[in-house]
């Protein structure tokens, strides 16, 4: 993986400026500065009079987080637009005391299953070190910028690492700890991260490198998109946070390593956690209980004081929960922790406030008729409580009840959790942000960490973790010594490099490229293929991997492809190439019409609707073109397609239309084509971006056995153009009832 290096001189300037003066203080993620929604500051609103003294100001964006304030800053993720291109998210810096705009960057989505009331539900975070800021949206783009609003680095994590995108569009929020930035996600990526699993990615904040990546979890079932929260474990910083596998796990902060996991649901644990104490875990879900056929519960675990260590996570058992509350539903709304008590909103729009220690429900307040995503905030003695019908409450909460101090019509869905600061509450709605209490004000913050002395080298480290080249390009690694609690001691300089081939590995691949010194070289006429490296440095060693990608000018008709398995309904068939990211999991090569082809797997209701990229995300002024076809009959058909520069071109069985779409809320125009199941054609891609930005895409069809038509069958003029993206293949078998065939792909320049 190559990140996209915009500003790396700013960036290195960025850090050596943030580590000779102030820490930047601030509510710098969504949870606040002790991760657990709760607010240090006195003096906090009792009222909000949205018309009245009160209220300082409003801003016009639609949103579903929470915003966050750094030394007077405050950044939002919300979008704008109504359906069709104007739809934009985007990252807000403001004023934190007048709402005045500082700076905004604007972003479309693309190609990823999002629908136009989910986007904007996420928050940026804030590092107390730099001042950046960091941001994951909708789609799995991860983008870091400066306080100042200048970009860092970006990854498109969908065309990177195989993010899977949801409909839901959940992002949550990344979490920054030392000199990390990590994400969160679902990915199906390539060798032993092609099956989908539940994945924290961890980059360096100021280079945008993957330092490493995490699978603490099993097979998802759902997204999960909460923030990591972090601690000590005997000596060693972990976080912990809940999983789409049901889970809620442990992790090693500096090295990815999974340290231990607890099966909490049978579905996705998308609430924050919340540490109690040192030994204590409290987590809350929505979805069926692991026993029986009851949803929701509140536990408490006993979790481990000692680091276990080992080959693979320790699997936490029943006896680890200290207690277990059956009153709570909580899909996604996080709870809050004041003292020794639990205040949740749960999925009936009741508040419940419940005794940490014993796990009793001390009691239960009815505010409105559901609750799905909004969280609590608590400060001042005060709790603020949004509901997602657009009421918001502002309590007195004791151990007999809530005392009503406000209640308020917000006139719009919330989905976000409250932010405090210097005297003043932030709530995003669908409706706009707004801002009420106290214009002067002083902000109280929480703790600071120190960063912790190194100590004697005890490990290595290898970064980037991961790397993609095409052809002709170069990656240069460092590898770093840490001492046995992860802490970075420096940059090792003797370091020699052989290719690293896992013991386990089912293929035996090596990646066509080699090292000069501490930089990667792939060759002008490097072959796309996949594989890992062993760097040894003073007696230690640790491992990287990569691919060399596809670029203009690759072509696969899949000939050279060994038939040398059997699937489960004994077909000769094998694996797609190796550096197609998730294809292995997705695709079988396999022999169709006197020729070997590859065709979508049926076994896995997952993925049946699949996208997979084979290229690099810079690539740009290219036609991608390939042999499709879909099995079926008259009345049921799938649909086959391809990605070009994050378009996607397809030919909808079901509806026999030619279809060009980005996201389908944003871009979506299609003509009439008649598909025949289990026929051949031909189908045929390119974009043409302009000065101006604009620019149109474009595809034929044509039944494979017929000369190429000289015209378009569909062109598309575009207002805001993707300027580039990686090429790809497409298919939606509804029900995994019918293939879809691709052959002779190809990738050349538009001319």
């Amino acid at each position: 993986m190559k990140p996209v290096r915009v500003l790396s001189l700013l960036a290195l300037a960025c850090l050596a400026g943030a580590l000779s003066a102030d820490p930047v203080t601030g509510w710098l993620n969504w949870r606040g500065p002790l991760e657990t929604g709760v607010s240090l500051e006195g003096g906090l609103p009792e009222d909000w009079k949205p018309q009245g003294k009160n209220h300082l100001w409003s801003y016009d964006i639609i949103g579903g987080g929470t915003p966050v304030i750094a030394d007077g800053r405050l950044y939002a993720f919300g979008f704008y637009g109504e359906k069709g291109e104007d739809v934009e998210e985007a990252l807000l810096c403001l004023d934190a005391v007048t709402g005045k705009k500082i700076w905004e960057r604007r972003f479309s989505d693309y190609i990823s299953d999002v629908v136009y009331n989910r986007y904007g539900v996420g928050s940026p975070t804030v590092d107390a070190e730099t001042g950046n800021v960091y941001l994951q949206l909708s789609n799995g783009r991860c983008v870091g910028f400066t306080r100042d609003g200048e970009k860092l680095w970006e990854h498109s994590l969908m065309e990177e690492l195989g993010r899977l995108t949801f409909p839901n569009g959940r992002t949550g929020a990344p979490a920054v700890d030392e000199h990390l930035v990590i994400f969160h996600c679902v990915t199906a990526n390539w060798g032993r991260t092609g099956p989908a699993r539940d994945r924290f990615y961890a980059f360096d904040k100021i280079s945008g490198e993957l330092v490493w990546y995490s699978t603490p979890g099993i097979r998802p079932v759902d997204s999960a998109f909460n923030m990591p929260v972090f601690g000590e474990l005997d000596g060693q910083r972990v976080f912990y946070a809940g999983t789409g596998c049901g889970n809620v796990v442990c992790v090693n902060a500096r090295t990815g390593e999974p340290v231990w996991r607890f099966q909490l649901s049978q579905g996705g644990v998308n609430a924050n956690v919340l540490l109690y104490g040192k030994d204590k875990l409290i987590a809350i879900h929505g979805k069926e209980n692991i026993e029986g056929s009851s949803k929701g519960r509140l536990v408490c675990l006993n979790i481990p004081t000692k680091y276990p260590g080992g080959d693979k996570p320790v699997v936490l058992g029943k006896d680890a929960e200290a207690w277990r509350n059956d009153d709570h539903v909580a899909f996604t709304s996080s709870p809050t922790l004041v003292g020794n008590r639990v205040y949740s909103t749960i999925a009936t729009g009741s508040l419940l406030c419940t005794d940490a220690d014993s796990g009793k429900t001390l009691w239960s307040e009815k505010l409105g008729p559901d609750q799905l995503h909004a969280s609590p905030l608590a400060g001042d003695g005060k709790l603020y409580v949004p509901l997602m019908e657009g009421k918001f409450f502002i309590l007195k909460p004791s151990d007999k009840g809530a005392e009503h101090l406000a209640e308020v019509e917000v006139g719009a869905v919330c989905l976000g959790q409250p932010s405090a600061w210097a005297g003043k509450i932030y709530l995003m709605t669908k409706g706009g942000l707004h801002c009420f209490g106290k214009k002067e004000g002083k902000y109280v913050g929480g703790m600071t960490s120190k960063a912790p002395e190194p100590g004697e080298v005890a490990q290595v480290q290898v970064v980037p973790a991961e790397f993609a080249l095409s052809a002709g390009q170069s990656q240069e690694f460092r590898v770093y010594g840490l001492d046995k609690s992860g802490v970075r001691v420096k940059e090792m300089k003797e370091v020699t490099w052989e290719t690293f081939i896992p013991p386990t590995a089912k293929v035996k691949a090596k990646v066509d490229a080699a090292f000069e010194g501490n930089t990667l070289k792939a060759g002008p006429d490097a072959k796309a293929s996949a594989g890992a490296f062993k760097a040894t440095a003073n007696g230690m060693s640790a491992t990287t991997r990569g691919r060399v990608i596809a670029g203009i000018g690759y072509s696969e008709n899949f000939e050279s492809t060994e038939l040398s398995m059997k699937n489960p309904d004994g077909e000769a068939v094998n694996f797609p190439p190796l550096p197609w990211l998730g294809a292995r999991i997705k695709w079988y090569v396999l022999e169709k019409d006197g020729s070997k082809v590859i065709a979508n797997r049926l076994d896995n209701l997952l993925f049946q609707r699949t996208m997979n990229f084979f290229g690099g995300v810079d690539m740009k002024d290219y036609t991608v073109e390939a042999d499709v076809m879909t099995d079926g009959n008259r009345r049921v058909l799938s649909t086959v397609g391809l990605v070009n520069q994050r378009y996607l071109i397809s030919l909808v069985g079901n509806s026999q239309i030619l279809e060009v779409s980005s996201n389908h809320e944003r871009v979506k125009e299609s003509v009439k084509f008649s598909i025949k199941p289990n026929t051949w054609y031909r189908l045929k891609t390119a974009v043409e971006g302009k000065a101006d930005g604009s620019g149109v895409v474009r595809a034929k069809a044509w039944p494979r056995e017929q000369a190429e038509p000289e015209a378009w069958t569909i062109e598309v003029p575009v207002r805001r153009l993707h300027p580039q993206g990686a090429p790809g293949i497409f298919a939606f078998s509804p029900q995994s009832q019918k293939r879809v065939y691709l052959d002779n792909l190809k990738v050349s320049p538009t001319k």
